[in-house]
Order: structure tokens, then C-alpha cells, then sequence
């Protein structure tokens, strides 16, 4: 059986390696030396900080073998050589009531809406995939269809 690939860019495949290593680490180091601080403190049956630290080191493994799957499926899209929008891209759009809006097309585990990264799995970012500047969109919404100038597509 063949296993689901899953996209990225490469910056978000390095940012994937860094935290990685933070976790392996860092992070690691200090659940280690918190629970070492809860063991020299006595009773462990009745201990909140033990149990806490036993918590926060049972997440940590969980993140680092969820990360270590992303990377192992991890699949790097190059960029859109053609002038289209593709992952990585940072893509400025003008909406049907003037407003400008930047978004930067990214794989699914890259998505952070605060900071206009999309995945190219949405609605939106499935229908700005392959468009160039000039170009108008229609993008179907839970609220209804939007419509989209695009006014330029750029890559780093």
C-alpha cells in the first residue's frame, strides 16, 4: 500500500526539522530536569507536579512522532515556474468590495490564517492554484461565492 504524500514548501519542511530538533532537544531536557525536580520532592502517589511532568513529556513524544510522519511523507512542491500561483507563493487579490487581501499558498501542516498562509486544499487556495495576475476568480463559500481579482503572484 502506498503511503499519503503530503506537500510542502521548503521553508515549511526546514521550519518541520527545526522544531524537530527543539523537541528532541530543548524541550526533551527541560520535561527532563522538571521531572527530575518532582521525583526529589518526594511521594510520587500524591505528587501534581510529577503528573505533570509525565503529561508534558507524553505531548512532546506525541508531537515528535507526528513530525518525524510529516517529514518522512513530506513531499517538497517546487515553485510554479510558469508565472502561476503554486506552494510558496504569496499571492495579492482584490475582493468584489475593493479591499486587498495577501495570502501565501502552503501545504496543510504549514496553514497559519493569522498570517494569510492558506492551504492549497481550501476553497480559496484550490481556486488561486495556477492563476496569474490579471486573472478572476470565483471561489465557493460557506457564506456564498466571492470573487477574487488577482493583482500579483510572487515567490522568495
Amino acid at each position: 500500500m502506498t503511503k499519503p504524500r503530503t506537500t510542502m514548501t521548503q521553508r515549511g519542511y526546514d521550519n518541520l526539522k527545526e522544531t524537530l530538533h527543539h523537541l528532541k532537544t530543548t524541550r526533551r531536557e527541560q520535561i527532563s530536569d522538571y521531572m527530575g525536580q518532582a521525583i526529589a520532592d518526594g511521594d510520587l502517589r500524591e505528587s501534581a507536579a510529577y503528573d505533570e511532568a509525565r503529561m508534558q513529556q507524553s505531548e512532546n513524544e506525541a508531537r515528535i512522532a507526528e513530525i518525524e510522519y510529516q517529514l518522512e511523507h513530506a513531499e517538497i512542491m517546487p515553485e510554479d515556474s510558469s508565472g502561476g500561483a503554486g506552494l510558496g507563493a504569496r499571492i495579492r487579490v482584490k475582493d468584489q468590495s475593493g479591499k486587498e487581501h495577501q495570502f501565501e499558498l502552503v501545504g496543510t501542516f504549514e496553514v497559519d490564517i493569522l498570517k494569510g498562509k492558506i492551504s492549497d486544499a481550501s476553497p480559496i487556495g484550490q481556486a488561486l492554484s495556477g492563476r496569474r495576475a490579471g486573472e478572476t476568480v470565483d471561489v465557493q463559500l460557506p457564506r456564498g461565492t466571492a470573487k477574487f481579482e488577482i493583482l500579483s503572484v510572487e515567490y522568495d
